[in-house]
């Protein structure tokens, strides 16, 4: 045999030998494969997201009840600022329960016990409403039933003073009866459910001793 045949025999067995090598090594591909499965980030292994905090990011306090940059979170956060304690949510949860208190009171014409709450404009207003009431004999049957909506409308902070005010908005629910001197029903009735509008404007000097927000403006 020639020397020449033999050497292309010999290179043509070591190229089959190359080529079985690398399919055992890489391994075959047949039409269309799925590419690899991205490696599963660590947290969610964990089943739990991780969360990035930013230094100087907005106040979900006030945003969560103001626009952010409205003059009314400008406002709130300047109050933040005068006292640090002060936090809007639980603001809120107060005025809910100071709205009923003094409503009910009002409609039973006792406000000695809500005074303390009252400035003293917003007390002369609701007691000469009382006493007009008592001279005509009228006497107001009341149930709260609940708040179906409240809502932060505006606050402003007075620099100099350091007072702030935060005005809410409220629609409540309430039975409402009035009957005359003779005890006779005049108004309202047991049965139906008495819709109303208030709002209602807090203040309070911030960083001040006492904590107590007074009720210092009302319209509907």
């Amino acid at each position: 045999m020639n020397s020449p045949i033999i050497q292309l025999i010999v290179l043509a067995g070591i190229a089959v030998f190359l080529i079985l090598r690398l399919r055992n090594v890489l391994g075959t591909r047949d039409g269309f494969e799925k590419p690899p499965t991205a490696i599963p980030d660590a947290s969610r292994k964990r089943g739990r997201a991780t969360l990035e905090v930013i230094d100087g990011g907005p106040d979900r306090d006030i945003t969560d009840h103001a626009p952010e940059g409205s003059e009314t979170a400008k406002a709130l956060a300047a109050m933040k600022a005068a006292e640090p304690s002060f936090n809007v949510g639980e603001f809120l949860q107060g005025a809910r329960g100071a709205y009923e208190m003094i409503l009910m009171a009002f409609e039973r014409g006792d406000l000695a016990a809500v005074r303390a709450f009252l400035s003293p404009e917003v007390y002369e207003t609701f007691a000469l409403v009382v006493e007009d009431r008592e001279t005509k004999g009228l006497k107001i049957s009341a149930t709260f039933v609940g708040i179906s909506e409240m809502t932060l409308k505006s606050a402003e902070f007075d620099r100099t003073s350091k007072e702030g005010e935060v005005t809410v908005r409220f629609k409540a629910e309430l039975t409402y009866q009035v009957h005359d001197r003779a005890g006779d029903l005049v108004e309202g009735s047991a049965n139906a459910i008495k819709r109303q509008q208030d709002t209602w404007t807090f203040g309070r000097v911030m960083g001040a001793a006492d904590p107590n927000w007074q009720l210092v403006a009302t319209s509907e």
